[in-house]
């Protein structure tokens, strides 16, 4: 890359063996997602005499890509970048058109497959897929006539494939190739059979991880239009089962041993092929014996909890998922114990009992919540009882958490005991204990006391009491739900205005509903648009017409951040991460691939945003996701970030922008527990943990984020 000389290098290269190892791509995104140090002058616009004949910086590139390309001038700059003579410019350029998710930009893009530089050519064809996700929310059939069909991104990916060198960019094709919005079965025969053919020539593990990606898109998006082949299916286990032989030196069963050499082996992205591999092979419940032993005797953590999955989806396995039960790591035993919630009473049940004894609090937590179906079993409920009326770390930051998923399962499996017990946790100092009593006394059906917590000083208290009480008694409480519309945070007005849809006291709610909106609006924050929009639908469900000045179908763009100075400073950033009675752990920031969410996260962090507030979503081998002013999905910060989404996959550690809707993000992060395909190319990957993983999988709902320090 441009500007990279060896001290750069060398400060990074035991980054750079991490990424290397641990992700399928070529080197040059490895370079560009962590040896930002060498981005400092490649960010920033190129000086006079080195600018590309069409005068475009990258600075410009950059800019127009953060407005949207809004106009005309802005559509013209991205378009001209894609054919600067500096090959960096042109990669932001091509990265930027896809983004903007418009089908009829993909005649701009197709040029770049022929690029001199593989990563150019990478970034097209992600680029090609990401401009074709237009079609996948407005349907192709919908297009004017003469636009363009889903043939203009998938001929020339395919062409592209069959003649391309570099094993990078054959990678990145055939995930493109899955993941693109396919509307037939021919479409999707077509796709099959360009990844079936790439198969057959995958000589290194690069290889074998695009086709794995691309199987792995193409059956989790299309499988609905046309199942996988048999031929297909043989391949996607040839690639599950083929690589611990490859990692021998061994020759792969995938393709004609006779046309190649011995396969490249990398164990760790050995690992991805094989994760991949087995999702999809669950996705098209295509597993049989000999795979569920594989997953289960595989020295890869995940594949062993994908094998669980395996196990449990098959409908066989029991024994695997007991011997699950005992494996050494806490997320394959989470996945066995979710496997037999699906498996006899007795069974599920005796597996939750003994798991309530795991050294790993989340794999109790979940054990607690299985529990919820064992009211017939006498022990179950007498642990159940004995949890919820133990309240000696309750007050502890983190000992509530017991206590709380237990009264939730106990209202299911015995709620008359529940309801003997609930009235310590509606009158609890510790907020989580009420909101999770709300949801037991939903459960338990009991009217009065979520009439009590919808008044709660906690607004999410008040969201959980209000879900609960229009499931209850409907609009027999609709006064409280009025009520609840004068309240500031944005979860209890959203749950205030959805239980209001059909009231039948127009003349009290249509009143309320308009003043909240109202409010909202001259507010001014963005990050309100859901509860906004919840209004406007009840108003008009209800036959009122909302006030002016309606919320938008998505936020007005903000005033772009990006300047030369900020971009300039941001060296190779790391973050590090301290929770209060858990533990430190750090980030390797992407400012090369998403600029602004760095930039945005790098300011509110150095400003103290972020200290204080809290991981209030925990959803085992899922993620974690924090930094919500109001500990709720719905409160965030006023503005809102455009998406970013890129190249790097959402594998175990990478850190991303949650979202409720393209372009919506508000500061909130998460982070993947395990490996999530399905989440890319859906939500901005804006960096990675490089170390501290084991502090993120002890973190709690309700753990706090003490402080954010970005070390350049």
């Amino acid at each position: 890359m441009p500007g990279c000389v060896p001290s750069c290098l060398r400060r990074r290269a035991a980054v750079l063996l991490f990424v290397r190892r641990a992700f399928g791509h070529s080197c040059i995104f490895a370079f560009a997602h962590v040896l930002c140090a060498c981005l400092t002058i490649t960010l920033l616009p190129t000086p006079a005499r080195a600018q590309p004949v069409a005068g475009v910086s990258r600075l410009a590139v950059l800019l127009a890509e953060d407005r949207r390309a809004a106009t005309a001038a802005d559509l013209a700059t991205l378009r001209a970048g894609t054919r600067s003579r500096d090959p960096l410019t042109a990669r932001i350029a091509i990265r930027a058109l896809g983004r903007l998710e418009r089908p009829a930009l993909i005649s701009d893009l197709v040029p770049a497959l022929g690029s001199v530089l593989p990563e150019s050519r990478a970034e097209a064809a992600n680029a090609i897929a990401q401009a074709a996700q237009g079609w996948a929310r407005s349907g192709e059939a919908s297009a004017p006539a003469g636009t363009p069909g889903l043939a203009s991104a998938l001929s020339p990916l395919t062409a592209r494939l069959d003649a391309e060198q570099e094993a990078s960019v054959r990678a990145a094709i055939c995930e493109s190739i899955g993941r693109l919005p396919y509307r037939s079965a021919d479409q999707v025969a077509l796709a099959e059979a360009a990844l079936i053919d790439q198969a057959g020539r995958s000589d290194t593990v690069t290889d074998r991880l695009g086709v794995a990606e691309g199987f792995e898109a193409l059956v989790r998006v299309s499988r609905t239009l046309r199942p996988p082949s048999p031929r297909a299916l043989d391949i996607v286990k040839k690639l599950f089962g083929s690589t611990p032989a490859a990692a021998t030196g061994q020759i792969s069963s995938v393709g004609d041993p006779a046309r190649r050499p011995r396969l490249e082996a990398d164990p760790m992205r050995d690992a991805r092929v094989r994760r991949l591999a087995l999702e999809t092979l669950i996705a098209a419940d295509a597993i049989d014996d000999e795979v569920v032993a594989r997953a289960l005797a595989d020295p890869d953590p995940q594949v062993r909890r994908l094998g669980m999955r395996a196990a449990s989806a098959s409908g066989r396995g029991s024994a695997v998922l007991t011997r699950g039960l005992e494996d050494a790591v806490p997320m394959v035993r989470i996945e066995a114990l979710q496997g037999m919630r699906e498996r006899a009473g007795e069974q599920a049940c005796g597996a939750a009992l003994a798991a309530l004894a795991d050294p790993e609090t989340q794999v109790v937590l979940v054990a607690l919540d299985q529990l919820a179906r064992c009211g017939s079993w006498t022990e179950a409920v007498t642990r159940l009882e004995g949890t919820v009326n133990d309240l000696s770390s309750a007050g502890l930051p983190r000992g509530w958490h017991r206590a709380a998923h237990a009264v939730v399962a106990l209202a299911s499996a015995a709620p008359d005991r529940a309801a003997a017990a609930l009235g310590q946790f509606t009158g609890s100092s510790v907020w989580q204990l009420r909101m999770y009593a709300a949801r037991a006394a939903t459960l338990l059906g009991d009217r009065d006391r979520l009439e009590i917590l919808a008044k709660d000083p906690d607004d999410n208290v008040v969201e959980a009491a209000i879900d609960g009480l229009a499931k209850v008694s409907g609009h027999a409480s609709d006064a409280l739900y009025v009520a609840a519309l004068s309240r500031s945070g944005y979860q209890a007005i959203r749950a205030a205005a959805l239980a209001l849809d059909g009231s039948p006291d127009r003349g009290a709610a249509v009143p309320a509903l308009k003043a909240a909106l109202q409010r909202l609006v001259a507010e001014g924050h963005a990050n309100s648009l859901d509860t906004r929009t919840a209004l406007v639908a009840t108003l008009s469900k209800l036959g009122s017409s909302p006030p002016a000045r309606p919320p938008r179908a998505s936020a007005a763009p903000a005033a772009s951040i990006l300047n030369a100075e900020d971009l300039r400073r941001l060296v190779a950033p790391r973050a590090r991460i301290t929770i209060a009675g858990v533990g430190t752990f750090e980030l390797a920031l992407f400012p090369s691939e998403a600029p602004v969410t760095v930039l945005q996260f790098v300011d509110l962090a150095a400003s103290g945003y972020y200290g204080g507030l809290t991981f209030h979503r925990v959803v085992p081998n899922f993620v974690v996701q924090g930094g919500s002013p109001g500990a709720n999905e719905y409160v965030g910060h006023p503005g809102q970030m455009r998406d970013e989404v890129g190249l790097w996959p959402h594998v175990r550690g990478a850190v991303g922008i949650s979202t409720r809707g393209r372009d919506t993000g508000d500061a909130q992060i998460f982070i993947d527990l395990v490996d999530n395909p399905r989440l890319d190319h859906q939500y901005t990957v804006f960096g990675q943990v490089l170390n501290g993983i084991e502090v993120i999988d002890r973190i709690l709902e309700g753990d706090v984020i003490e402080r954010i320090e970005i070390l350049p």
